[in-house]
């Protein structure tokens, strides 16, 4: 309890929400001042894919609700189109070309940065996830000598579930870790669903009643049936992850603590199709998220700030009344929760900042497509260091997991395009998905939203692209970017998977 009452202290003298001074005893406090954290993040998911964004075909009714009853971001950002840089960059309130090999797939999570679930726990939060939390990586490897996001409840595990999603009862295990905690004090919960990630029971879209007929396909790829068919099972397991998270909110009203848990409802990364999953691109780094707290949030309102996944640790941390670290370079979007406004609220929050380092090792020597990209509310600048490289994989490269273009997820769609029959009837649809990108790209997203239409060399947009490359340049450089010095470490952090550590040779 000496933690608990010193967190107490350092809350009372630092929290600058409104109406939280009210308590006498320390235990009203703890359960009065501090709010709980229930954190819901999907696994490759776009942002259009929820009902609140308006697809019809997908039934998301805990995002919904959340939504409605709280705030929707309809410009929020990952920070990485990869998983575990992804996840990194939210547990550190960091871009990821900060973080070290915490910023590629399969690295570790040095111990020398801040980790917000841990400062939760410090402070006296009772801290656990199920599922996937960080990860995929060795997070012991950097040094941590606890689990980034608390115990794990893995406990409840269901005994059959359809070909493609993870046996994990979510919810089950959510009750289980509201059971067994301590009852007066706050908590920090992490769902971290496996699914929209691959792979799919093949056609369960179709046989749950969805129509192909009605899918929007992105413009980059084919619009064909077996796309079509492919998208709605990605929808299939959306709803999975949708679930599972409407339980947990029936179990916070029936203890009496939903107003009082900040929710917050996410993905990680684009979803798993070609030009999306590890693209800069809108698809591949534009995010679902919305905010629920009724005790502080007004609800009902669409934010169109520009705001990134960077912007959790700081929310977290201000709002249980924590300091927070120098290091963490993301900003508390507690002005734009607590606002009454809609629309633009922040008019400082005009760009975000996303990046790409090594996802698979699907080059030869492991090699990185490294990538930095400045998204305002019209454009998107893309900086590509090595254009000479496949974006996508090398195509002559049969690379675990995922075999040739092993950037792109085995799936049907992928299977499709590489036909040689379709390569030719979808030429543009391929090169866009599989084929190189030049070192410099823009594109106007008003006009252009599937972002195929590069602008960066033409003289219309001359002016424009000098200045987002520039202050691209500049944010990069203030931020501490080693590409901003030329430098490139990530091709030599070591990529573990399943037990098996890959190392660059160095030439």
């Amino acid at each position: 309890m000496l933690r608990v009452s010193l967190a107490l202290t350092l809350l009372l003298a630092t929290t600058g929400l409104p109406g939280l001074s009210s308590c006498n005893s320390v235990g009203d406090t703890a359960a009065a001042l501090r709010p709980n954290f229930l954190f819901a993040i999907s696994d490759d998911q776009s942002w259009l894919h929820t009902g609140a964004m308006g697809d019809p075909n997908v039934e998301t009714p805990a995002f919904d609700r959340v939504a409605r009853e709280g705030v929707l971001f309809t410009h929020a950002f990952t920070a990485a189109p990869s998983c575990t840089p992804s996840r990194s960059a939210i547990l550190t309130g960091q871009s990821i070309w900060r973080l070290e090999d915490a910023g590629v797939l399969m690295g570790t999570i040095p111990s020398k940065f801040a980790l917000f679930p841990l400062l939760l726990e410090d402070a006296g939060y009772e801290t656990g996830y199920t599922g996937k939390a960080w990860g995929p990586g060795d997070w012991q490897a950097g040094g941590l000598d606890r689990y980034p996001t608390g115990r794990e409840f893995a406990r409840r595990n269901y005994e059959s579930v359809p070909p493609g999603i993870r046996n994990n009862n979510y919810a089950a295990n959510f009750d289980d870790f509201l059971e067994q905690r301590e009852k007066d004090m706050p908590f920090f919960f992490w769902y971290g669903a496996s699914e929209p990630h691959r792979a799919y029971d093949y056609d369960t879209g179709l046989k749950k009643g969805k129509s192909p007929e009605t899918v929007s396909v992105p413009v980059f790829l084919p619009d064909t049936d077996e796309v079509r068919r492919d998208i709605l099972d990605y929808y299939v397991e959306i709803e999975w992850f949708d679930a599972h998270l409407m339980r947990m909110i029936e179990a916070l009203e029936k203890t009496g603590e939903l107003d009082n848990t900040i929710i917050v409802v996410t993905s990680d990364n684009g979803m798993p199709f070609p030009r999306a999953k590890t693209t800069l691109y809108d698809w591949g780094v534009r995010m679902p998220m919305a905010i629920r707290w009724p005790e502080k949030v007004p609800g009902g309102r669409r934010v169109d700030d520009l705001v990134g996944h960077t912007d959790f640790a700081p929310t977290f941390l201000e709002a249980a009344g924590l300091p927070v670290p120098e290091m963490m370079t993301g900003r508390s979007l507690l002005n734009i929760l607590t606002s009454a406004e809609g629309g633009r609220v922040d008019p400082s929050r005009d760009r975000v900042f996303t990046a790409i380092e090594r996802h698979t090792w699907t080059r030869p020597n492991g090699a990185p497509y490294p990538s930095r990209a400045i998204r305002t509310q019209d454009y998107l600048y893309i900086r590509n260091y090595e254009p000479e490289r496949w974006p996508a994989g090398d195509p002559d490269l049969d690379a675990e997991p995922q075999s040739f273009y092993g950037d792109v997820d085995r799936c049907p769609t992928k299977t499709f395009m590489l036909q040689e029959p379709n390569k030719r009837k979808f030429a543009r649809e391929f090169d866009l998905s599989f084929g190189r990108r030049p070192a410099e790209e823009l594109y106007k997203v008003a006009g252009d939203p599937g972002q195929i239409n590069n602008l960066a060399n033409h003289p219309n947009y001359a002016d424009t692209r000098k200045e987002l490359s520039e202050a691209l340049a500049a944010h990069l450089e203030e931020t501490g970017d080693p590409r901003s010095r030329g430098e490139s470490p990530w091709d030599y952090y070591p990529y573990r998977r399943r037990g098996k550590v890959q190392v660059a040779d160095r030439k």
